[in-house]
């Protein structure tokens, strides 16, 4: 996948995610279920910005493990206020399968920059 396309597409997922909380009816998340999607789920893009500045294979490898992280961290609190909010289903599994689409790309340029450095 295009670098910048994918940078442009977890913007995105930042900003729906923002959005999303933004209208949700009365904010009912906890201040610390919102506070911890919202900066995982905008992390996933400005790691992944910082990766592609990475100055060596193995720098770039680290910075991608972070962008792992929080994509999975992400999905982990997606889920949770889907189910301790009874949020819009369609709209949070929206958000997942776009995190879970990151996480494996992320996953496989991980394995491919260690295979290459073999």
């Amino acid at each position: 996948m295009n670098t910048e396309l994918l940078k442009s597409r977890m913007k995105q997922f930042a900003a729906g995610v923002a959005i999303f909380y933004e209208d949700f009816p009365n904010r009912k998340f906890s201040n610390a279920d919102a506070s911890q999607l919202i900066r995982s789920s905008s992390s996933v893009g400005a790691n992944y910005r910082a990766a592609c500045r990475a100055k060596s294979t193995a720098d770039f490898i680290n910075k991608l493990k972070i962008v792992e992280e929080e994509a999975d961290e992400s999905i982990y609190f997606l889920e949770l206020i889907k189910k301790l909010y009874y949020a819009e289903h369609d709209r949070i599994n929206t958000f997942i399968k776009e995190a879970d689409e990151f996480l494996a790309i992320v996953v496989a340029s991980i394995k491919i920059s260690r295979d290459k450095q073999q």
